[in-house]
């Protein structure tokens, strides 16, 4: 099925693979062109003798960029190379922020739809709504013109303090209106939702590490200790990384002084040891980290800080195993490249790094996925991989290397038909697709407007939702038996999507929290204790 929402923020590739991510925030500047190793001269000179003497025509650059590409493949998995086009919305992605409008948008037949005004930004602070038609862009229609997503991007996207006057129709009113907004910047968060999630019991997710992920952070953890804070879950579930600084300093404030956090290894064999300061926000409250197959980099250094120190307990299935550092060098035009320079280890010693000499990028990322698979503990072979080391923390606590943090407790991933089918909704965007068609349909009908009574009350309209539904699962062929085993998980669903277009991200995830099996799992481990 193809895909039909499209990100004015263009923060994708954060998604498409681990190794695009990297560890440190210093870009280098070098001088290679410079350089008079002989190998360089060699490639200036095939270059020069290519481009003015060779029979036919050749497009040098294409030429250049095949061959950063095929000497790149030959490292690690995770050194890359970045287009220069590719370059500025992983800049934004990682920098917290980005300019334009701030919206989400669907195609709706050749109209563009807005499927979701984002938080702090210009659009937000005009008045548009999700439902909203954009017709015009200044004096450019934008509707009935085939218009492709890149071309509505570089109409409504642009840089901080440009105009842009926006024709709206809002559909709920039956009326058009016209906005004049300023472009500005538009916070890309990195803590998707922060809340007491039972008396003494707070909750924060993290996404990514980005340049304001610490500051964000600090803000969450300070508000949850307004409220009589004693337990803490950490949500690193599906977080690929990205800059080394901000998970040290958010390791820093569940640690005493003097603790290890982190030790990088660079090429010349010399490690930097990082140890934790006197002052932390979080040092003696019971910490709950919840990671899985996804959780990578910065991640596994946090978990790993965690764990080595006996300082909280590790939930969820075994970590993605990166444990390489990269920085960005520029190579000129826009160009880069990120290029591995050190390594990770646990303050007990272990490599984060899966082994991955034998294999190729596309084994390597395979093999990571594949272990979404396994549901059982039962046999160690199913959480620990054939050249695991053992090693103990400073209170005698086996903690195991060879790639990857293990948890301490185990949560299965639960391969029934149901529970897959839930998993699918959730990372297809199905049911976001389907509840943007069905209020646009029922703006009338629907009229949520409050999110704290939206959250604590029931769902309104189970009936209604359903049916419309199982008609959406059979007008896109979807092999859903709706019955009563799950037919309440994907109200919940639906509830949680509504609150996402009409609310905000942080309601959207207490929703998807009150049936997910890892926080349940977590809640019962901290009313254990």
């Amino acid at each position: 099925m193809k895909r039909n929402t499209v990100f004015l923020i263009l923060i994708v590739l954060l998604s498409l693979s681990i190794g695009y991510l990297f560890g440190t925030q210093n870009d280098l500047n070098i001088s290679a062109a410079n350089s008079s190793h002989p190998s360089i001269n060699k490639l200036n000179r095939l270059i020069t003798y290519l481009t003015n003497d060779y029979v036919d025509k050749i497009n040098a650059d294409s030429l250049v960029r095949e061959v950063i590409e095929n000497i790149v493949d030959e490292l690690d998995p995770h050194s890359i190379y970045i287009p220069a086009i590719q370059s500025e919305s992983l800049s934004e992605s990682m920098k917290g922020n980005f300019e334009g409008i701030g919206v989400q948008f669907r195609m709706l037949e050749d109209t563009i739809a807005v499927s979701r005004v984002l938080e702090g930004g210009p659009s937000k602070r005009a008045g548009l709504k999700s439902g909203d038609r954009i017709l015009m862009a200044d004096q450019d229609t934008l509707f009935s013109k085939g218009l492709k997503n890149e071309q509505v991007i570089s109409r409504l996207k642009g840089n901080s303090s440009t105009p842009v006057r926006l024709t709206v129709f809002r559909k709920k009113q039956d009326s058009i209106y016209n906005f004049n907004i300023i472009r500005g910047p538009v916070p890309l968060p990195s803590i998707n939702a922060s809340y007491m999630i039972e008396r003494n019991t707070g909750y924060i997710k993290i996404n990514r590490f980005s340049q304001t992920t610490y500051s964000e952070f600090r803000k969450a953890l300070i508000d949850l200790q307004l409220e009589e804070l004693k337990n803490l879950i950490i949500d690193l579930r599906g977080n690929p990384g990205g800059y080394l600084l901000p998970a040290k300093q958010i390791a820093d404030d569940f640690l005493e002084a003097k603790k290890a956090i982190v030790i990088v290894e660079g090429n010349n064999g010399k490690r930097e040891r990082t140890v934790s300061s006197s002052e932390g926000l979080f040092e003696s409250g019971r910490l709950y980290v919840l990671v899985d197959e996804d959780s990578a980099s910065a991640s596994e250094v946090i978990a790993g800080a965690i764990q080595d120190n006996d300082r909280g307990l590790i939930m969820g299935r075994r970590t993605f195993g990166k444990g390489l550092v990269q920085q960005q060098m520029p190579l000129g035009e826009g160009d880069q490249i990120r290029l591995t320079t050190a390594r990770y280890y646990t303050p007990t010693g272990r490599s984060i790094q899966r082994p991955y000499d034998s294999s190729s990028r596309l084994e390597y990322y395979a093999e990571a996925k594949e272990r979404e698979k396994i549901n059982t503990i039962e046999n160690k072979k199913n959480t620990l991989i054939e050249n695991d080391l053992i090693f103990k923390t400073p209170k005698g606590r086996i903690v195991y290397g060879g790639g990857g943090i293990t948890p301490d407790i185990y949560i299965s991933n639960n391969d029934s038909p149901d529970a897959t089918w839930s998993q699918y909704l959730l990372s297809s965007n199905l049911v976001d697709l389907f509840v943007f068609r069905e209020l646009d349909k029922n703006y009338k009908k629907y009229d949520f407007s409050n999110a704290p009574r939206f959250f604590n009350e029931e769902l309104p309209y189970k009936k209604e939702f359903i049916e419309a539904f199982k008609t959406f699962c059979k007008e896109f062929n979807l092999p859903i038996q709706i019955n009563s085993e799950n037919e309440n998980e994907i109200l919940n669903f639906i509830k949680a999507f509504i609150a996402l277009q009409l609310f905000n991200e942080n309601t959207h995830i207490r929703i998807i929290n009150q049936t997910d099996p890892f926080i349940l799992r977590a809640l019962q481990e901290i009313k254990g204790h």
